[in-house]
């Protein structure tokens, strides 16, 4: 009676977790509104119906076993013979996991490895190249061939292939757009390659899966898919009406912070690449260098000469003091 309880126990509290999660009409992961995602909604559909098959086999033999050899009155004094083994069924019992292993490597693999390129159909086209940084508690998204760059949401052509280029400003985060592609994540001084394409023009949420902190919660961000007309629209609208970035703004948004929806013209990266090392702050010393020379504040750029973070720091206070 006791058993019979615990199982009626354990059949409610899946019926209320069902019951609960079908609140929603529709799971966004097995919405896939992108080839890339179609491709992994594809593998997590495979991956769930062959385990159940197998969890469903294993609990039929087993409800078969325990029925079949139960105690019974006309065998409570019977004995089963000694047993050294069984080879074959040894090998049968370790070759069945093998196999399982086996069946969902091989698409998993080949899962990712279309995923990680130009999806199919798209190769003759040209992909949009898009660098996202992420920050706490934000996401940076930079355009080089258009000049622009916004932050906690991004733009992109419908029906044409984007390439987002990632890295971290800081610590690592995890990029995802679930009805656009799989995740990714972000790390400091390393770059991340992803490739998605829109279906349609609409709006897809993004977010980030990798706990980082108190504004972890607010880390997320809107993908819309416009079409090309849109688009250019959009690009030229910026140009013509957002702010200059520069380097002091671009130092802010990168302060630990909750901030809403922003936008650029120009983008951090003709100073800063966080993909590459060199200094913490400028793609390489030279490089940092050649800027302070632009700017008046080095009389000669020494190529040989390696220029250390606190010669960087000692540089900018001087600078400052003259100003004032």
């Amino acid at each position: 009676m006791k058993r019979m309880r615990t199982i009626f126990y354990m059949i409610a509290i899946l019926m209320t977790t069902l019951t609960l999660t079908g609140c929603e009409s529709k799971l966004t992961v097995f919405d896939p509104q992108g080839p890339v995602a179609r491709n992994l909604t594809d593998l997590i559909l495979f991956s769930i119906i062959f385990m159940a098959i197998i969890v469903l086999v294993v609990f039929v033999l087993f409800g078969i076993i325990v029925w079949k050899y139960r105690e019974k009155p006309e065998n409570k004094d019977y004995e089963p013979p000694h047993e050294e083994g069984s080879t074959a069924l040894e090998i049968t019992w370790f070759l069945i996991p093998v196999l399982i292993v086996i069946a969902l490597t091989i698409p998993t693999v080949i899962t990712i490895s279309d995923v990680e390129d130009i999806p199919a159909g798209y190769e003759d086209e040209e992909p949009l190249v898009i660098h996202v940084t992420s920050a706490d508690w934000k996401w940076i998204f930079s355009y080089p061939d258009q000049d622009i760059e916004t932050v906690n949401y991004v733009n992109i052509p419908a029906n044409h292939p984007i390439e987002f280029k990632m890295t971290s400003a800081g610590t690592m985060q995890s990029f995802w757009v679930p009805s656009l592609a799989g995740q990714k994540y972000t790390m400091a001084n390393m770059q991340t390659d992803l490739y998605l394409v829109a279906d349609r023009p609409g709006e897809y949420v993004g977010r980030n899966t990798s706990f980082n902190g108190e504004g972890y919660a607010h880390m997320a961000f809107e993908v819309i898919a416009q079409s090309p007309d849109d688009f250019n629209e959009w690009v030229n609208d910026i140009k013509n009406t957002a702010n200059t970035l520069t380097e002091d703004e671009y130092a802010e948004i990168l302060t630990p912070s909750i901030i809403g929806r922003k936008t650029y013209n120009g983008t951090h990266l003709q100073w800063i690449d966080h993909a590459h090392g060199g200094s913490e702050k400028y793609i390489n010393p030279e490089d940092y260098e050649e800027h302070l020379y632009e700017q008046g504040e080095l009389d000669e750029v020494d190529s040989n000469l390696s220029i250390t973070d606190t010669e960087v720091e000692e540089v900018e206070d001087e600078s400052e003091q003259e100003g004032n």
